[in-house]
């Protein structure tokens, strides 16, 4: 459960700092260029600390991984960004790619959760839904807004098959015991996850050059402080948490924490940019914490009373 809510707190973090970053110099190119500076970080880490679990049986599975999760599922989320918007993209990626791993995990890999971890799971889905559903009124051409949700569907895909593959590629992993051995083995992962997905990156970027707005030179020196926060807590140290939570824990009870991340990030937009959540988000987010609570309680990492 402490992976599942680190993940939740760092990915927020660096959704924010992917905003700004995004703003300064355009979403491609920001994306790339925190994917490379993670890729780095993780290689570090991995090619020290973390060499003799480099390659091996795992190694295919985590470059699978990668390739849809990294790669083809973050291509699909940037495109339904840009037809329907991060509400409904958010949305869609999180409360669809929570139950098509779950439910993967459970015909391919006979992972069973209980009851009342299906039904706290739910409840946290119901809250993301509540705080992130669109506003009405919202005019987006039917063609455009087609294409978004099959883009956002994509990208749920990527994020859940992305994750059962990783847990697949775990289980060839030594058992790990604390923190320190659980960082390192995640960052391992991430590191051989993020390789192919840079690939895939590199080729958007290099589509989405042709067409992108020209930016100052000068712009980048101030989108660098951003690009490294995204990548410290998304890409390297987040993804890392992340896969250290695939390796203990199964995908049904890990991705709905996780799919509080946008309902996280708008409280810190909050206190950061000034930008004041809805009645409807405050309380869709009481909704998903109070999920997540009683998940770690049901799953035994909680004790009320």
């Amino acid at each position: 459960m402490l992976p599942a809510i680190l993940t939740t707190l760092l990915w927020s973090c660096s959704a924010i700092c992917a905003a700004r970053s995004a703003k300064i110099v355009g979403g491609a190119p920001a994306n790339l260029a925190r994917m490379i500076v993670g890729a780095a970080l993780l290689g570090l880490c991995a090619h020290t600390a973390g060499r003799s679990l480099l390659g091996g049986p795992a190694l295919p599975w985590f470059i699978a991984s990668g390739f849809i999760g990294f790669g083809l599922g973050d291509v699909a989320m940037f495109g339904a960004i840009g037809r329907i918007g991060p509400r409904l993209t958010m949305l869609l990626t999180h409360c669809l790619a929570a139950p098509l791993a779950a439910i993967t995990e459970w015909l391919w890999l006979g992972t069973n959760l209980g009851w009342q971890e299906i039904a706290c799971a739910l409840v946290i889905l119901g809250g993301v839904a509540l705080a992130l559903a669109p506003d009405r009124g919202a005019k987006i051409p039917r063609r455009t807004f087609w294409i978004g949700v099959l883009c956002g569907i994509g990208s749920a895909a990527g994020q859940g098959f992305g994750s059962v593959l990783s847990r697949k590629a775990s289980a060839f992993y030594p058992a790990t015991h604390g923190v320190v051995e659980g960082m390192i083995g995640g960052a391992t992962a991430a590191y051989e996850r993020i390789v192919p997905g840079i690939l895939v990156a590199l080729a958007f970027f290099l589509l989405a050059r042709r067409t992108a707005e020209k930016r100052e030179p000068r712009a980048w020196p101030l989108a660098w402080p951003w690009i490294i926060g995204n990548a410290l807590a998304g890409p390297s140290i987040g993804v890392a948490v992340y896969q250290w939570g695939v390796a203990t824990t199964p995908t049904g009870i890990l991705m709905p924490i996780v799919a509080t991340v946008p309902v996280i990030t708008q409280f810190l937009a909050w206190k950061i940019e000034g930008h004041h959540p809805t009645r409807r988000t405050v309380l869709g987010g009481v909704i998903a914490v109070a999920g997540v609570i009683a998940l770690a309680a049901a799953s035994g990492n909680l004790k009320l009373g």
